[in-house]
């Protein structure tokens, strides 16, 4: 695989049973076929708003993924089951650091984020933030790293940062509360 390709949403069907203490993730309900659909490279966010974490994928099978390291997972988990999951084509260096989640849930720019993560963020979705005047507006298309947050003053704050500018995001993911199209 390519470092980073063009689809916020490669796969996401069904849901996946995660073993931390095996480095292993495997298809439950609804889980066509991994290797049908999901490349070694890809980075794969577990449970909604990456719940449970994040890995770059090393292996795929049939019903079962490999994946680098559980260092991106909440701390102290061991398994997660039948979580949902999102398996995108994202930069895998913009998936750690600040923008990295689940550890932007307990450090950052102040005590209560609300989101943190990466997401595909299409020219139409760019454009339509920026005609709204919404605070969600990114400086370019392409893949997003975004924290919402409350500050000190609580004042609601959006940080972004563009890691790759591009024009051909596709295979939308659940970023519309955030980008919607229309």
């Amino acid at each position: 695989m390519a470092l980073w390709g063009n689809k916020d949403t490669a796969y996401s069907t069904g849901t996946v049973n995660v073993d931390l203490t095996a480095d292993r993730i495997h298809g439950t309900v609804g889980v066509v076929t991994f290797t049908d659909n999901v490349e070694v490279g890809n980075v794969i966010t577990v449970g909604t708003g990456a719940t449970y974490g994040y890995a770059v994928i090393t292996g795929v099978s049939s019903a079962r993924l490999s994946i680098a390291s559980t260092a991106g997972f909440v701390a102290g988990l061991s398994t997660v089951t039948a979580a949902t999951y999102n398996v995108s084509e994202e930069p895998i260096y913009a998936a750690t650091g600040v923008f990295g989640a689940p550890e932007i849930k307990t450090t950052g720019y102040s005590a209560n984020p609300l989101f943190g993560g990466i997401v595909g963020v299409s020219t139409l979705e760019q454009e339509v933030a920026r005609d709204a005047g919404s605070k969600f507006r990114p400086a370019h298309a392409g893949w997003v790293g975004i924290v919402t947050y409350v500050d000190a003053h609580g004042n609601f704050r959006v940080k972004s940062e563009t890691f790759v500018a591009g024009s051909s995001i596709t295979g939308d993911a659940a970023d519309d509360a955030q980008y919607p199209e229309s």
